[in-house]
């Protein structure tokens, strides 16, 4: 199993004043730990699992550009860029400079988004949930378009492209990895099994049905099911001097026996960067050598 950092809350005691700082610090102990990857959610306003919305939220894709800078081998991404926030043609230029810039590191993390409040608040249209995913598929095709450097004219119900045209072109090949968010079995795992490097499901427990569904989504698509890596999040809480860490090694060994095979998490004062040293001397060496479901019983 591999671990990626997922950070979500930025309002750390220090303030506003050293959250550059401090966000360095994080991302260089996190590659350093032997997280594969950094992510943040891409939203404007914070979400009401964390707490308020006037809670301090960075710009995603500034957020990973900042994090490329900081870092040289950690994938950077998001979890994940609603598809109404930007139009498909832009962020695929986007996460093509991201991936340029970065060396080769980034990813796109998708869905169909949620979060009226904050669009309605910074005046960004919000269709009904049935539009935005006809939305996504369209933005799907266009990403796998641009990045495979096909400029013909893309004519869709809700986008026209008439030149997508991608330069410079990735250094990601094919592409930038595709993770689709969402656990919805009739619309987005399909998506998943149609456009997608890897899926991203709530750590439910529901999670193996939920696997089970995307193989009737691959065979129905002619996909072959294991070339989807699935990928979930976990909010870990390892405590002052890791009190928690056998309680979370159980979690990632609950994820590792369903099937998953890459848990992005959240974790608990990690501003601190000691969460992360007990992560990198007590969690992520355990749970490297711990990646099939037969041996996943023995990670706690």
């Amino acid at each position: 199993m591999r671990l990626g950092l997922a950070v979500a809350n930025f309002t750390w005691p220090d303030g506003t004043p050293r959250l550059g700082a401090q966000l360095r610090d994080v991302v260089r102990t996190a590659e350093q730990a032997g997280f594969v990857s950094f992510s943040v959610m891409d939203h404007f306003f914070q979400i009401r699992l964390v707490g308020p919305p006037e809670m301090d939220m960075l710009e995603s894709y500034t957020t990973l550009a900042f994090a490329a800078g900081c870092t040289e081998r950690i994938t950077l991404g998001t979890l994940v860029t609603g598809v109404h926030y930007r139009h498909p043609g832009l962020l695929v230029k986007t996460v093509t400079t991201l991936d340029v810039l970065s060396g080769g590191r980034a990813w796109l993390g998708i869905g169909a988004g949620w979060n009226e409040a904050e669009s309605r608040g910074l005046g960004v249209p919000f269709p009904s949930t049935s539009e935005r995913f006809e939305r996504l598929d369209e933005t799907l095709q266009i990403c796998h378009q641009m990045w495979r450097g096909d400029e013909t004219p893309f004519v869709g119900t809700h986008y026209h492209l008439e030149r997508p045209l991608n330069v410079p072109q990735s250094l990601s090949r094919p592409q930038p990895r595709i993770v689709v968010g969402g656990s919805g079995e009739r619309k987005t795992l399909r998506l998943v099994a149609r456009y997608a490097d890897a899926c991203n499901l709530f750590p439910t427990p529901d999670i193996g049905h939920k696997l089970d569904v995307l193989r009737e989504h691959c065979a129905a698509e002619g996909r072959d099911f294991d070339t989807i890596e699935k990928t979930s999040m976990l909010e870990l809480d390892l405590g002052p001097n890791g009190e928690g860490v056998d309680e979370a090694l159980r979690s990632l060994g609950w994820l590792a026996s369903v099937g998953i095979t890459t848990v992005y998490v959240g974790i608990k004062d990690v501003h601190t960067l000691r969460p992360l040293e007990i992560m990198a001397e007590r969690v992520i060496p355990v749970v490297a050598t711990r990646s099939t479901p037969a041996a996943a019983a023995s990670i706690a």
